[in-house]
């Protein structure tokens, strides 16, 4: 398969998962960055947008609180 036909058969969120792994496997394997640096970076990024789901719920789920000014 030819690049230009894969493009075509790939759904976008195919083309950009193939794009991942093809440009990690390139950093990987020239020695750009180890498996274990890819793998706590990875690691990491996770735990932050979970932290970031965990407070999104928490901050949907505490009323606002009202202001009022005095004149």
């Amino acid at each position: 398969m030819s690049f230009e036909e894969a493009m075509k058969v790939a759904s976008r969120d195919e083309r950009f998962m193939a794009t991942i792994y093809a440009m990690n496997t390139l950093l990987l394997n020239k020695g750009v960055y180890s498996r274990k640096e890819f793998q706590e970076l990875f690691t990491e990024w996770i735990g932050k947008e979970e932290r970031k789901k965990v407070r999104s719920k928490t901050d949907s789920h505490t009323p606002a609180q009202t202001v009022t000014c005095e004149p």
